[in-house]
């Protein structure tokens, strides 16, 4: 408990260890919640949580509570995963892909990702799993990063294809990007013109939590 109301004043760690894929992973105290963090970004809970939340308003909280699958692509500690369930009271099907072991062991022991339990977590890699399915979503969620940098798979066409494929109509993408360079907006920009045809409606949300920018992309129904 002081660990906590100390954390209101500065950040306290009570776990730290080493990831083959995340480099640095921290449990960290910070105003009086427990987040995970990466060494140079917040991975779970804290401001990614804001920014993912925010993303999953603009869709509309009560049209996600009614939809029947979904895939979260980066696990993390789990945040996402509940606000969806907590907060939106959703209660279909979640796949969860987390290519870290690591951090799929933190989410278990301080973040008791265990009672999620319509949750069916795949230790794996996102791009294999998406190659992969035979499974379609009514919404993807995109969260994958290696500290503060995105593989670069994430933005290829065929990848982005395959994202299309798999996602029910109507149906959605929620993309969260870094935006730390113009590069990286040069980047998102080419990402968007990938489903800049009639099936897809566009929207791009920049400066949420001052770096990040999402990227929600609506598959129309009927197509």
């Amino acid at each position: 408990m002081f660990k906590r109301l100390f954390s209101f004043f500065i950040p306290v760690t009570i776990h730290k260890t080493t990831s083959l894929v995340s480099k640095q992973l921290e449990v960290n105290w910070n105003n009086g919640q427990l987040v995970l963090d990466s060494s140079h970004t917040n991975y779970s809970y804290g401001s990614l949580q804001r920014i993912l939340r925010y993303g999953l308003k603009q869709i509309g909280f009560d049209k996600i509570a009614k939809m029947q699958h979904i895939l979260v692509l980066g696990v993390g500690g789990g945040s996402v995963l509940k606000t969806l369930v907590n907060e939106l009271s959703y209660r279909g099907k979640i796949t969860g892909v987390e290519l870290d072991p690591e951090v799929i062991t933190l989410a278990k022991t301080y973040f008791q990702l265990d009672e999620i339990k319509q949750l069916n977590l795949i230790q794996g890699d996102a791009f294999e799993y998406v190659l992969k399915t035979a499974f379609k979503f009514d919404l993807i969620v995109v969260d994958v990063f290696q500290d503060t940098k995105m593989p670069a798979f994430l933005f290829e066409k065929f990848f982005a294809d395959r994202l299309g494929l798999v996602l029910n109509s109507p149906g959605y993408i929620l993309f969260n990007t870094m935006t730390l360079t113009k590069e990286d907006l040069d980047r998102n920009t080419d990402y968007c013109v990938k489903f800049n045809n009639k099936p897809y409606k566009v929207i791009r949300i920049p400066k949420v939590e001052t770096h990040n920018e999402l990227i929600l992309i609506e598959k129309q129904k009927g197509n």
